[in-house]
Order: structure tokens, then sequence, then C-alpha cells
């Protein structure tokens, strides 16, 4: 084994290299023999001969989906719908030396590294990226999960050829040039402006509230920004004081209608709990507009990678002058006393850091996804990316459609998924309130004196960051961190 191997990122297979495990899996959930003509490895035949070629040691599957539904094409030439125990899968393998690290429990390649990085998003990949390019410093990189990535992995979908992100979508924009030129060394961009729709009273409007919005919800005829202006005006509510609360802030924005049409019913689903126990910031973030503009968002870069965002961190983490090892399946607090780092950037939860104190844990919210899939259509769900369901009665709270986006690869089949908000799961979302920022106070008190660790993103922080605000905070902390150097 060289030393190059040892840098070992898990690559999502394409949907050809997934559907010899895959298919006879599906087709024996649905009831279905096996066609004469063909014959299946078993994925237990597979490992044992990618193991013997000393590429993949270990296999598995990992359910991400409660239900799955595969529409395939009857022979009438119709769809038809077929409910199907959870298939959405993806392939855990690992590659030359994280496996044997994690298998055989083999040493790391070095007894001590400049820096250590916990995790792989985004925060720690830039934090990698700049000290291994910028300072030639040894980087170790270890990340608890089977991939690097973090929340913007994705991958091919096995079934549709559709790409998909594992932890709901991502989209790119930023109002920095500094993060627009940074993030331009490691792909090709596609331009994509950002639009969502809401399916209320049975029509679908444009989200964020805009002049179409209001028009057709309550049948006006607003026609410029003057016009809107004054209807916003004149639904507002006004307070002697600044807003509170989610709850306060809405309706200081848009007045009761459209607080109880839009903003209470999915801010309710999205977080467990009415916006009145929420900070004000949850709804502050929403924009909405006096005139035409169906933008989601207003930054001037907006944008996709041409290849998706797993290839993004594989250029940033590249190991083109040896001095980037990543580990991925690592969990850092069982190793964290088998190597010397010289500086170590944590970007996990702070709460799990600091969990022998005993205290409470911080408080997350989390998604659940169901995978739908349609096969044999070149037609789409729905009539967008993103469609928001915020009427309460849908215990959901959008549906992603992600063959709308236009770095897709061609594909006859289309796959979506419904997004459920929930309090268990992988922490999404820091739950503003004054129970946890006032303990999240305590655990910041503790990370300062932490001696040669910084806590760094957005789970280190318990701060909701977009991606280029994740991006822009590494970026600053490095140049912080290294000013002189």
């Amino acid at each position: 084994m060289t030393r190059k191997s040892a840098v070992a990122f898990h690559h999502q297979p394409a949907a050809s290299d997934v559907a010899v495990a895959h298919e006879p899996h599906a087709k024996q959930k649905l009831g279905s023999k096996k066609s004469p003509d063909k014959t299946f490895a078993s994925p237990f035949t597979i490992c044992v001969a990618l193991a013997i070629l000393g590429v993949v040691s270990r296999m598995e599957y990992e359910t991400i989906s409660s239900t799955t539904t595969i529409m395939p094409l009857s022979s009438s030439r119709k769809a038809q719908s077929v409910l199907v125990p959870p298939i959405m899968t993806t392939w855990k393998g690992s590659n030359t030396y994280v496996n044997q690290w994690n298998e055989a429990k083999l040493p790391f390649r070095k007894q001590r590294y400049d820096v250590c990085v916990v995790g792989a998003g985004l925060s720690g990949a830039v934090i990698a990226e700049r000290y291994a390019n910028l300072l030639d410093r040894s980087v170790l990189v270890v990340e608890k999960r089977d991939h690097i990535g973090g929340n913007c992995y994705d991958f091919m979908d096995p079934d549709a050829g559709v790409r998909v992100s594992k932890y709901g979508a991502h989209l790119f924009h930023t109002t920095y040039d500094k993060v627009w030129n940074y993030i331009q060394q490691f792909s090709e961009w596609t331009p994509y402006e950002h639009k969502v729709i809401g399916l209320v009273n049975g029509m679908h409007v444009p989200i964020p509230v805009n002049i179409h919005t209001v028009n057709r919800l309550f049948g006006v005829n607003i026609t410029n920004e003057r016009e809107m202006t004054a209807w916003l005006q004149s639904e507002q509510v006004h307070y002697d004081h600044e807003p509170r609360n989610a709850e306060q802030v809405a309706l200081s924005r848009v007045g009761p209608r459209l607080y109880r049409l839009l903003f209470q019913p999915y801010t309710e689903k999205q977080w467990g709990r009415p916006p009145s126990e929420l900070g004000p910031e949850v709804t502050a973030r929403i924009p909405v507009r006096n005139n035409y503009d169906d933008r989601y968002f207003g930054d001037p870069y907006q944008a996709l990678p041409k290849h998706g965002y797993t290839a993004v961190f594989e250029q940033m983490l590249r190991n083109n002058n040896d001095n980037i090892e990543v580990h991925t399946s690592t969990d850092y607090f069982q190793i964290r006393h088998s190597v010397d780092c010289g500086r170590t950037y944590y970007t996990g939860p702070i709460d799990a850091y600091f969990a022998h104190l005993g205290w409470e844990t911080l408080q997350y919210r989390s998604l659940r996804f169901e995978r739908h899939v349609v096969l044999h259509t070149k037609n789409f769900f729905q009539p967008a990316f993103v469609v928001n369901h915020p009427y309460p009665e849908a215990k959901f709270t959008r549906i992603v459609e992600y063959k709308h986006l236009p770095n897709q690869p061609p594909s006859n089949h289309t796959v979506y998924f419904i997004e459920y908000s929930s309090e268990t799961g992988e922490p999404y979302y820091p739950v503003p309130n004054k129970r946890n920022k006032d303990l999240y106070a305590k655990y910041q008190s503790m990370a300062e004196k932490e001696p040669n660790v910084t806590f760094v993103g957005r789970l280190a922080n318990y701060k909701y960051f977009n991606m280029d605000d994740a991006i822009l905070n590494a970026l600053n902390l490095f140049e912080q961190d290294t000013k002189g150097l």
C-alpha cells in the first residue's frame, strides 16, 4: 500500500454498481421471482470477492427512510404504486487504509499531526484544506459517519439515477466575494436560483410571500411595490416593543391572516412547539417581498456544484501533497488518546464533547425522509424542486424532487422525498429558546478553557449556519489562528 492510498474517501456507487446487490433485495420485498435469464450475485458473494481483491472487506446497508414506494411501469403503461418495506440504502463499504484501521485496529500513519480535525463537513474540510495547502501542515481528519461531506453528502439514487442528498436539500448562495472565490477552486458551478412554492388552500403559491402570493390567496389585485407595501402595513401587528419571539416577529411582518396560513402551522411542524416559544430569529430569517420576486434567496451568487457536493469535498480533501489523512467511521472520543495533535478543531456537538460533566443535553430538531420512486417517466411528480405543505392536516413539512435541479444527469425516472420534522435523530437545527441559550452559555465557558482545542461550526457553536456562513466562519478562524505563521 502506498502512502497516497492512505487517504480514503468513501464513494457512493453509481446505480449500475448498486443494482447487483440492491435489485434482488427490492424484488424479494415485492414478492416477485427472479427473471430466468438473469443471475444476480448475493451481497455476501460480492463482498467476499471484493475483499479478496483488497478493495472492500466490510459491507452492509443502512436504512434511512421509514417507508419507500416504488412505482413501476405496469403492462398498461400506467404507473401504479406499490408499497414496500424500507429500501432507501447507502452502500456502507470502506477501502484501503480506513478499513484497516476500523477492522484490524492498525495505528494511524503518523504518531503526531500538526492539526487534527473532528468532522468532515464544511467547517472541518475548510480548516483541513487551508492548513494542508497553505501552510504545508500534516492534518488528520476523523469522521464518525461512513462518508465525508457532513450534511451536504449526496449520491446517485440507485433506482432513479438522480443525484439526491442523504440529509435533505442543500442550496448554495452567498453575498460574500471571499466565499464565492474560495469555492471556485473545487468545482465547476451551475447557476441556479432557488424557488419554492407552497400548497395553500388547494393552490400553489410562491414562497416567500410576494405580490402573487397575496393576490392568489386573498383575491386582491395588487400591481406594484407601493400597493404591496400598503397592504402589508394594513395587515401587520404593531408592538410598543421589539418582537420577543418568533410569533411576534411573523405577526409584525405579515399580520394574522398570512401568519395563520403559512407561518404558524409550518413552524409548529418544523420545530415541534408553537412559535411563541421560539426565539425571534426563527421567523426573522424568512424573507417577505413587496414585489414579484419569487426567488427564495436574493444573494448575487447562487449556484450548484456541477457534479454534486460530495465531489467538492473530495477535491477539498484530496491528498496531492500527502498532508491530509481522512478516517471515516471513526469516533473521535474512542481514539483521542491514541493520537498526538498539535491543535484540534472540533466540529461536533459541543455538549457531546463535555458529556463527562453530566450536564443536560442541548435540544435539536432532526429530519426523517420518506423516499418514493416513479419509474419510466420523463415527467415530474410536482411542479417545483421544493413544495412546502404548511397546512396542519399534513404531518410532513415539504416534498423535495431532485430531478428538477439543472446539475442532474438525464433520467427516465424520478424520486421524491417527503420530509418530516422529528425530535430525535441526527442533529440538524439548534432549538433557539431561553433554556438552550442559557445551557449553551455554560458549555461555551468550558470550551474557552479547553487547551489547544477550537470549537468551530454550527454544532460546536450551537448556531444555525447557512453553507456560506459555515465556510466564512472557518476561513476567518483559520486566518485568526495562523496570523503571523
